[in-house]
């Protein structure tokens, strides 16, 4: 097992580059996490099979609607994780300035 952050930058927020980002982990079960970051960028850490997660990376490019600029990745300490889940963005939460 193993696990990656990838950070996507280009048009990734508000065309549902997350909710595309998790169908593709769970048909390829991969498990972590999905963020929408403030700064426009999507931060993504999963854990897979290195093959998998290379399957996974590639086929965010898929996503409808979603523009990708740039991938970065980052191998971390394997972490395990129950499921692939969305999180709530900072800028989701203060909604009310």
């Amino acid at each position: 097992m193993k696990t990656i952050e990838i950070l996507i930058s280009g048009r990734v927020q508000k065309v549902g580059f997350r909710a595309c980002a998790r169908k593709i982990a769970m048909d390829l079960k991969v498990t972590g996490t999905v963020v929408n970051l403030t700064d426009g960028r999507v931060q993504i850490f999963a854990t897979a099979e290195p093959m998998i997660l290379e399957k996974f990376t590639s086929m965010l490019f898929s996503c409808p609607r979603a523009v990708i600029r740039e991938i970065k990745t980052q191998d971390l300490p394997v972490k395990k994780y129950d499921e692939f889940s969305i999180i709530k963005s900072e800028g989701q939460l203060n909604t009310t300035r």
